[in-house]
């Protein structure tokens, strides 16, 4: 299981620690500090589409119009924050989010 999330996160933080009481060891990926690859990006925008930006996100309200109508992928590799967190990776599947849906998947 892989964790991509901000460890200034709340909602990472909270889903970081059911995981963890549920018996999981995630490996974590901080997404300002580790980087997000250009391949696990394009795969949670596959996956996700335009839902994976956080267009509520501070970062998000700072950058100019041109730049939010800039290709997603590009956007994300300059501004990792902007992606919604956390992403899940888990058994070939991926979770967007904190969710009830994500938490009755992987907790039961």
């Amino acid at each position: 299981m892989r964790v991509f999330a901000l460890k200034t996160c709340d909602t990472c933080r909270k889903a970081l620690r059911e995981l963890r009481a549920a018996g999981y060891q995630p490996q974590v990926v901080d997404v300002r500090a580790d980087g997000v690859s250009a391949a696990d990006l394009a795969g949670f925008l596959r996956e996700f589409g335009a839902e994976l930006v956080n267009r509520r996100s501070a970062t998000w309200r700072g950058l100019d119009a041109a730049a939010r109508a800039g290709d997603p992928l590009a956007l994300l590799q300059a501004h990792p924050t902007l992606m919604k967190r956390p992403v899940i990776e888990h058994d070939g599947r991926l979770f967007l989010g904190w969710g009830e849906e994500t938490r009755a998947a992987l907790l039961g």
